[in-house]
């Protein structure tokens, strides 16, 4: 009985030095132990418990290792519901294979729902989380303050981060930590500083930990309180907090926010001596700043100095390119590298890539990465990534693409709306765009500030001045919406283009605010067209003193005169610009064929095959005209000879683009033109008589929208 009892005292002795083992295994992270452990443990012909594998179950887990826990869960005879519980942890960033996990637990605990609700939380599936804590109360089991934690970061509704909050005081659970600073943190997305603010000042110093700080931190730099968040920063260190590489981050995403470049640098300018700019949290947080107050270089050198970045810091600066038109090529060379350096894209990867992507309105790269995006079976968060897509392919000319790509999600949320109506007001097809609108407005998706710019812009592209009103004025008396300067420069431009100038002005006295530039931009698009050059003078003096080196308004004056005939007035406003160094951009139109860009500015020599091109417009030209094609001479600003005006006319760079398109595509095929400056009015008349001739569907995205050609006729109905 003695040696029995001895070896039984050896026995749970070696078996409580191998589980001390194993778990420090699993807090260092260190695979190589925990297995070499795992194959002693097979070695040693120890008979199989539960105890002892749910321990190497764990330690798999904790590892994110899901295949080789998964393949060990199924070789346990007898699995309880801590088995269970660890296999659940180690899918916790598949939200689906999980919730089928829980499923098959049979008598499932706190931890198996507390579980199941932090994936829910981590993959902002909010009324997954609210019914499971709904199933979880009914069911009889005790909620606790990690149960209201994780279902308040779930959630995103103002609403239902105060329901909760009155259900963890009425509990007595808000005396948790945990959920105060999940309180402050759904408080801070939902945009309710003062609410986060309470929170924090009702919790005495000893009640608060570091997270606690950090998540008040965060909240002031979701506001742009970059000053406020570096007091608390500054508070946190005086009563002894440890400053940790979290809280850093969360400082340098408040001047990010403020875009406060001097305070930004001057922290950064401490944290060199810390060496905490070697830290990859930190690390993107610095990049983050620098990207946002427009020092690229900078946010280059910040990532550069970190030996190993991680998928975040990658994240950050392709992000941070991707914010920059001029750097969308290095955000995609990024991403290559990024890939390159071992490392999987994810969702937030995926969305960076694609909004650069969108900012070159490359087709072929388009379609590259929506093949990845599919080939990658991004699990988490596929409603922004497809946002994404539908953004990119209605910036690449593929409206219809977006469309179908629209119509097939499962899930969709207000921004998916917003893309595909944006999309389909840019391209011409507002009938369409407002029919979605009000399919939205019928369903469960609230409308937004974005999504009334993009119904507005519709509104503007079609004449449609009443229902321009009605939705303008619906933002506030329906959704408590403020109309902002966007939407005010949006109903402007409406009125201006339906030749209301009277109404235009009216409505610019009443404004709250001063009209930016971009209005006063639109306004005098409207005056050219319509020919009003008083006000559009007084327009162009108006951008002029607000953004002095903008060379769009001299210019567009200028032609206005030009095209009136009044060529005094027009040589003026041309001398202007000359005496101010005031320089015109040149015209530039580009086509993308076989994966190579190819670039035409006006009257181009330096192409190769540009008298191939000049030839072929010829042949085209002559045909044109029987076709009842008659240059619009007004548009080649030439004052004597017509001549002059008509080759001008000819060589204008986005003819010679689509020209060069229908020389090197398969009859039949679709063109996609590029231009950096908005059509002309010559060119819309020739490329829509090209349309009907060659049978071709035509695509041309200028500075304001795309104009897509088919059968002699534009998406723009001529109103542009």
């Amino acid at each position: 009985m003695a040696i029995s009892c001895a070896r039984s005292l050896r026995a749970a002795a070696a078996e409580a030095q191998f589980v001390a083992r194993l778990t420090a295994s699993a807090a260092a992270g260190d695979l190589l132990s925990g297995a070499a452990l795992h194959t002693l443990y097979a070695k040693a012909y120890v008979p199989p418990t539960t105890f002892l594998a749910n321990h190497l179950l764990l330690f798999y887990s904790r590892l994110a290792l899901p295949a080789l826990t998964r393949r060990l869960f199924d070789e346990m005879p007898l699995p309880n519901v801590f088995s269970h519980n660890a296999l659940l942890a180690a899918h916790a960033r598949d939200p689906r294979l999980a919730s089928e996990l829980f499923a098959r637990i049979p008598d499932p605990d706190v931890v198996s729902y507390n579980t199941l609700l932090a994936t829910f939380a981590s993959a902002g599936l909010a009324a997954d989380a609210l019914r499971l804590l709904s199933s979880m109360r009914l069911g009889g089991l005790t909620v606790d303050g990690f149960t209201v934690s994780s279902a308040v970061s779930a959630v995103t509704g103002i609403a239902s981060v105060t329901q909760l909050h009155a259900y963890a005081v009425v509990s007595g659970l808000d005396s948790y930590v945990s959920v105060r600073n999940s309180l402050m943190s759904g408080y801070g997305k939902g945009r309710l500083l003062e609410e986060a603010e309470r929170v924090f000042c009702g919790m005495v110093d000893s009640a608060r930990n570091h997270v606690s700080w950090n998540c008040m931190i965060a909240v002031y730099g979701q506001h742009g309180h970059g000053r406020r968040a570096m007091e608390l920063f500054q508070d946190m260190a005086r009563l002894g907090f440890t400053v940790d590489a979290c809280t850093l981050a969360s400082v340098l995403s408040a001047f990010a926010t403020a875009k406060d470049l001097v305070a930004g640098t001057g922290l950064h300018c401490r944290l060199i001596k810390s060496k905490f700019t070697r830290d990859p949290h930190v690390a993107s947080g610095l990049v983050d700043l620098y990207a946002k107050c427009g020092s690229v270089q900078d946010a280059w050198k910040a990532f550069s100095e970190v030996d190993k970045p991680d998928l975040v810091l990658w994240n950050t600066l392709i992000s941070g390119y991707s914010l920059h038109e001029d750097f969308s090529e290095e955000a995609l060379l990024s991403f290559r590298a990024m890939q390159r350096a071992g490392f999987c894209p994810d969702d937030c990867s995926f969305v960076c890539v694609i909004s650069a992507c969108s900012n070159i309105s490359s087709p072929s790269q388009g379609q590259q990465l929506h093949g990845l995006v599919i080939k990658s079976d991004i699990r988490s968060n596929q409603i922004s990534v497809h946002n994404a897509m539908i953004t990119l392919y209605s910036r690449s000319g593929k409206v219809v693409e977006a469309k179908m790509l629209f119509d097939r999600m499962t899930e969709r949320n207000t921004v998916s709306y917003n893309s595909i109506i944006a999309g389909l007001a840019q391209h011409g097809y507002a009938a369409e765009a407002l029919k979605l609108f009000e399919g939205m407005l019928n369903s469960e998706y609230e409308p937004t500030g974005i999504t009334f710019i993009s119904v507005l812009s519709a509104c503007a592209h079609t004449g449609k001045v009443n229902e321009g009103w009605d939705y303008f004025n619906s933002m506030k008396q329906k959704y408590d919406i403020d109309p902002c300067e966007e939407h005010y420069s949006c109903m402007i431009d409406l009125l201006a283009r339906a030749k209301k100038f009277e109404e235009a002005e009216e409505l610019i006295m009443k404004m709250p605010f001063s009209l930016s530039s971009i209005g006063w931009t639109s306004l005098l698009g409207a005056c050219r067209t319509h020919g009003n050059m008083e006000l559009g003078a007084r327009a162009a003096k108006e951008i002029l003193h607000l953004s002095p080196s903008n060379a769009s308004a001299p210019i567009v004056l200028s032609n206005m005169y030009a095209s009136a005939g009044k060529w005094e007035e027009a040589a003026k406003i041309r001398k202007l610009m000359r005496d101010q160094g005031i320089r015109k951009k040149p015209g530039c139109s580009w086509i993308e064929l076989g994966r190579t860009v190819h670039i035409f500015v006006a009257n181009e020599v330096s192409h190769p095959r540009i008298k191939e091109v000049y030839r072929f417009l010829e042949v085209m030209s002559e045909k044109m005209s029987l076709a009842g094609y008659m240059p619009d001479i007004r548009w080649a600003l030439a004052k004597d000879q017509a001549a002059e005006g008509e080759m001008r006319l000819r060589h204008h760079s986005e003819k010679l683009a689509v020209a060069f398109g229908l020389m090197n595509t398969k009859e039949g095929e679709s063109i996609l033109v590029m231009k950096n400056l908005r059509i002309c009015g010559d060119c819309h008349n020739a490329i829509k008589i090209i349309s009907a001739m060659t049978h071709r569907e035509i695509t041309v995205r200028d500075a304001h929208r795309f104009h897509c050609f088919n059968d002699g006729s534009c998406s723009c109905g001529d109103y542009w």
